[in-house]
């Protein structure tokens, strides 16, 4: 069994006993994890020991093989779209339209959970401004990232669920999104990241998941 409990005020997000099986393989189980308001969690662990598929889970997207979890003690079973609008999951692809420009994709994105309003800070955030009208067929990898995970800042969430949040990304946009993460936190927000490396939360519980 894995526990980690990270400091602070009282849990919002908790697994419990939680197993995975993918295909026939158990990937993890009898894991616990506990996360605060302001407070980070940071999975680490080789390729295919289970952190993606543990983010997964915490998003809701894959069910358990077992255990449960829960937010603020309610199992997130009981209302799964209840919990889809709480986060924010960013995963390892990004789902950019090419069609699109770069503010049109952001708009897109929070018109889907039902709300729209002023991009120009989310873009501004990951230093996405100046590219604003350029269509997302002619962005780079690490601009698509940052694309992305401009998504946080646009769209009110207090879960984020970030798989490797800085694949592609330079040290300026590292630190952009340190910066976003900080203010997140600051502010009573949770974050579950998947990580090879320091990605910015350096006052983060980290779990890790063996193969």
């Amino acid at each position: 069994m894995t526990s980690v409990f990270t400091p602070g005020a009282p849990s919002l997000l908790v697994g419990q006993d939680l197993g995975c099986v993918r295909g026939e393989r158990l990937v993890f189980g009898g894991l616990d994890l506990s996360v605060g308001p302001g407070a980070a969690l940071v999975l680490t662990g080789p390729n295919g020991s289970g952190k993606s598929s543990l983010l997964r889970l915490l998003a809701g997207l894959l069910a358990p093989a077992r255990g449960r979890i829960a937010w603020d003690g309610v199992p997130v079973a009981d209302d799964p779209e209840a919990h889809r609008a709480r986060l924010v999951f960013v995963g390892h692809h990004d789902p950019v339209k090419p069609g699109l420009t770069v503010a049109e994709n952001l708009k897109f994105w929070m018109t889907m959970r039902d709300g729209i309003g002023d991009i120009g800070p989310a873009l501004a955030a990951l230093g996405l401004d100046r590219l604003a009208d350029q269509p997302g067929r002619y962005l780079s990898a690490g601009q698509r990232r940052r694309l992305n995970l401009a998504r946080l800042a646009a769209v009110p969430a207090r879960l984020w669920l970030l798989d490797e949040p800085t694949a592609g990304l330079d040290s300026a946009a590292q630190a952009m999104l340190a910066a976003l993460m900080d203010r997140h936190l600051a502010g009573g927000g949770l974050i579950v990241a998947s990580a090879h490396g320091p990605i910015g939360l350096g006052r983060a519980a980290t779990l890790e998941l063996v193969r």
